[in-house]
């Protein structure tokens, strides 16, 4: 006997929770179709398009953001983390050069001031 009760308590729970299931499917979409509501009324009152939502949802990044993004790799420089032969030489000390790009070092300053940065070419 006690397992026919076992047994129809199983089947009342598990009615129990297909009920359950069904009410959370319900208010799911019910919270789902208000939310649809407001974006889709905040669109149309910003003028966002639906292929920028779209864009917006491939790339994990609003549009504004994916707009920026891409503007800063279309300003980046080709050249950069390249390297650059160096285009002078320490006289004093052949182991320092520079490529003439960048914050310029001391000797370099202090060769443009005598007037004597030419000198320390070197030859191509």
């Amino acid at each position: 006997m006690a397992r026919s009760s076992t047994t129809s308590q199983i089947a009342k729970l598990q009615k129990q929770l297909e009920l359950l299931k069904k009410r959370e499917a319900a208010l799911s979409k019910s919270k789902q179709s208000k939310a649809l509501a407001k974006i889709v009324q905040l669109a149309k009152e910003s003028g966002v398009t639906a292929e920028d939502i779209v864009g917006a949802l491939k790339t994990g990044k609003t549009a504004k953001a994916a707009k920026g993004a891409a503007k800063k790799t279309a300003r980046k420089n080709p050249t950069a983390g390249k390297t650059v032969a160096p285009k002078y030489r320490n006289p004093a000390n052949p182991a320092q050069t520079w490529t003439g790009r960048g914050k310029s070092p001391t000797w370099v300053a202090e060769m443009k001031a005598a007037g004597t940065l030419d000198s320390a070419l070197i030859p191509a």
